[in-house]
């Protein structure tokens, strides 16, 4: 996952500073030292790393740090506010015109940074706000992209203009612009070219859908995969067309993470979302403050608990979080937070969250993510091959009934015994924890995990 080496390392910095009652100059300057190697290797912008360090170093040997009762926390408290400072500081929000007007929103980016279906994700999200958007195929030239954006916009219910591939873009947008106020659309979301690399022949292209069509956000979407050289592309394209934000893709992936820590502060231009997985789905706001916590390894709890809220049920997290609270929880219950916690991300997604089990946490022995996933997968055989009063009514697993389980999911008689252990653990803990179980109120998206 991104940031988890950059994370790891911090944390290691910042154990040793905690381990130290005082702080001279000399070990902040240490210190930053490593902070600073930390992030250059995890591919942020040489400048803005500079700016960085003279910045948090100019704060952190201020005499309020160095005399205080915890100067080591004190120095973390400031890398952590820096940090904030650098990607953004506020979230911000697309820009959408005001009562019944329309917006155009262009996509741009170079090939296999994921706009397309970044441009669907979009399109779902601002849906869920009350928006009705329209999707414009402008991608002429790469063979099934108009395709690939129909089956997206029919995924996500949304509505897609196209006039195949022979008509240029410019036409396509302007006609696109009377389909919409026809049907009543109030977002339109052009999907544009990508080259391989940027061209001048790109850049014209997309000025001149600008000429034919009111454009009020052009939005570039980059590869977080590509590190320093997506905020090299951010800044090209921001000179030559002037862009009002970005999309940053794949940040779940096995990446550096640098461009996302730079991009704000090379190009001015606030990252508005991070795409983090393949599904349609998966596209979070980007929050400057939730992201700098990733990174330093705190978690990322209110994520977590909106991820719960938009993927659970209201009515079934009030019936779950009940149960729990008089210690009813049962098997069948246990099955339905393990679907949850697939449909949030899976195993991987949520201890990226969670503070300690996350980025550069210290991982909990067997929160491998993919024997997680194994694991999980065995759990619900077992579960599966209990009758179902044994379901409803854990109490009646004597060992007779735990070695047919044992038989019929075709593990180990002491994977059976260590599930119920565990079931019987996270009953217990759940019912101490009614605030976290009921998610924000106590009313919705409760968090219940089956280990």
């Amino acid at each position: 996952m991104a940031f988890e080496s950059l994370s790891d390392k911090l944390q290691n910095v910042f154990k040793s500073l905690r381990s130290k009652g005082r702080l001279t100059e000399d070990d902040v300057k240490t210190a930053l030292r490593e902070v600073k190697m930390a992030l250059l290797e995890a591919d942020v912008n040489f400048k803005v790393v500079r700016g960085f360090i003279k910045d948090v170093q100019a704060r952190a040997i201020g005499s309020d740090v160095m005399t205080g009762l915890n100067p080591g926390q004190m120095v973390i408290k400031i890398v952590n506010e820096e940090l904030v400072s650098l990607m953004g500081s506020e979230t911000t929000e697309i820009e959408l015109q005001p009562g019944q007007g329309t917006t155009v929103i262009m996509m741009a980016g170079l090939q296999g940074a994921g706009k397309t279906t970044t441009t669907a994700k979009l399109a779902g999200k601002l849906k869920l706000k009350g928006k009705k958007p329209l999707l414009v195929a402008c991608d002429i030239y790469r063979p099934a992209a108009i395709e690939q954006l129909k089956i997206n916009g029919q995924k996500q219910d949304v509505d897609v203009f196209e006039l195949g591939d022979k008509e240029k873009p410019p036409v396509i947008a302007k006609q696109a612009m009377e389909y919409a106020s026809k049907n009543g659309h109030n977002v339109v979301i052009i999907d544009t070219a990508g080259r391989l690399h940027i061209d001048d022949e790109m850049m014209d292209e997309l000025q001149n859908i600008k000429d034919e069509v009111t454009v009020h956000q052009t939005i570039l979407v980059v590869d977080a995969m590509t590190g320093q050289d997506a905020v090299n592309v951010a800044s090209n394209f921001n000179e030559k067309i002037s862009i009002d934000g970005v999309i940053i893709t794949k940040l779940d992936g096995d990446t550096r993470g640098g461009a996302a820590i730079s991009i704000k502060a090379v190009t001015g231009k606030p990252i508005l979302y991070a795409g983090m997985g393949e599904k349609l789905s998966d596209l979070e706001q980007f929050y400057p403050d939730r992201m700098a916590s990733r990174i330093l390894g705190m978690g990322d709890v209110l994520t977590l608990i909106e991820k719960a809220e938009n993927e659970m049920d209201e009515d079934r997290a009030k019936e779950m979080s009940q149960k729990m609270k008089k210690a009813q929880f049962d098997y069948d219950d246990y099955l339905e937070s393990m679907k949850q916690m697939r449909n949030m991300g899976g195993l991987s997604s949520i201890m990226g969250l969670l503070p300690g089990l996350g980025l550069g946490g210290k991982k909990m022995p067997d929160m491998d993510t993919e024997e997680g996933e194994k694991k999980m997968a065995r759990m619900e055989a077992m579960i599966y091959s209990m009758t179902p009063e044994e379901r409803r009514n854990p109490n009646l697993l004597n060992p007779s009934r735990k070695h047919r389980i044992a038989k019929g999911a075709g593990v180990d008689i002491s994977e059976v015994n260590r599930m119920v252990k565990q079931f019987n653990e996270s009953k217990k803990m759940m019912k101490k924890l009614p605030g976290l179980m009921g998610g924000k109120g106590g009313k919705k998206g409760g968090l219940k995990f089956p280990f």
